[in-house]
C-alpha cells in the first residue's frame, strides 16, 4: 500500500512517501521553512513521486496532519490534500499532529510508557495531550488548549516530553527543564499511523480532509475571554 503524507502544522513542513510492502524504503522531505508552506509543499510532493517513478493515481491513499497546529499551515495542507486526492479519487486520512509527535517520541525513547506532548498554540496558550504506548499512541485525555500555567506536568521515569511548547511551561511554572524527545511533527510518522486505518477501509472522501483546530476561535485576540 503506497501512502503519501503531508504535514504543515508548524514552522516545519514535510512530505513523505510510505510503501507498506517496503517500509524500510520510506522517504521524507523535511525542512523548517516558516511562511513557505504554500510554495514548498507541492514541489516536495512532486519530488517524491518523481524519485519513485510514481504518479498520483499509483497511490492508495493520502494522509495529512490534521492538527492542532498553525491555522494557515493546516489550511494549506488540507486544501492540497483535497485537491490531490479528489483529482484521482483516492481516500484520505487525517492524523492528530500530537499523536504523530508522540509516535516519534516513543520510537526515540524505548523506555517511555507515556509521552506528554506540548505544542505552542500562540496567543499565550498551548495544545497538549498525553499518550500511552501501544500499537498506535493512545490518548489518555482529549487534546485541549490551555494556558501553560494550567498544565499538570506528568513526572516519572516512564514519561517523556515532546513538542515545541515546553519552554512556555517551564517559564510559567516552577518546574525543571527536561529533555524533549522531538519538537516537530514529521509526515513519515503521519503515514505510518495512517497505514492501518487505510488497510482497515477507514479512508474518507477527499472532501473530508479538513483541519482540526482544537481552539474554537482561531482569530481570538490574546487575553480575550473564551465562551
Amino acid at each position: 500500500m503506497k501512502i503519501l503524507a503531508l504535514d504543515a502544522s508548524t514552522d516545519a513542513l514535510s512530505a513523505a512517501l510510505f510503501d507498506s510492502d517496503a517500509p524500510e524504503r520510506a522517504r521524507e522531505i523535511f525542512e523548517v521553512a516558516p511562511r513557505a508552506h504554500a510554495t514548498r509543499l507541492l514541489p516536495a510532493v512532486q519530488t517524491l513521486l518523481d524519485e519513485h517513478g510514481l504518479r498520483l493515481r499509483d497511490l492508495d491513499g493520502i494522509a495529512f496532519a490534521r492538527g492542532p497546529g498553525a491555522f494557515t499551515g493546516l489550511r494549506i495542507a488540507a486544501g492540497l490534500v483535497q485537491g490531490l486526492a479528489g483529482g484521482v479519487n483516492r481516500p484520505v486520512v487525517g492524523i492528530s499532529t500530537l499523536a504523530a509527535l508522540a509516535a516519534r517520541a516513543f520510537e526515540q525513547t524505548p523506555a517511555a510508557t507515556y509521552v506528554q506532548v506540548v505544542q505552542d498554540a500562540r496567543m499565550g496558550e498551548i495544545y497538549t495531550a498525553t499518550f500511552e504506548r501501544g500499537a498506535m499512541p493512545e490518548p489518555v485525555a482529549e487534546e485541549r488548549v490551555i494556558a501553560p500555567a494550567d498544565l499538570r506536568v506528568e513526572l516519572g521515569a516512564g514519561v517523556c516530553r515532546a513538542g515545541n511548547g515546553w519552554s512556555l511551561v517551564v517559564a510559567a511554572q516552577n518546574v525543571g527543564e527536561a529533555p524533549v524527545a522531538v519538537d516537530a511533527p514529521h509526515a513519515i510518522d503521519v503515514a505510518r499511523l495512517a497505514w492501518p486505518l487505510f488497510a482497515a477501509g477507514q479512508g474518507m472522501p477527499a472532501a473530508s480532509a479538513v483541519p482540526v483546530y482544537v481552539r474554537d476561535d482561531v482569530a481570538r485576540k490574546p487575553g480575550a475571554g473564551k465562551s
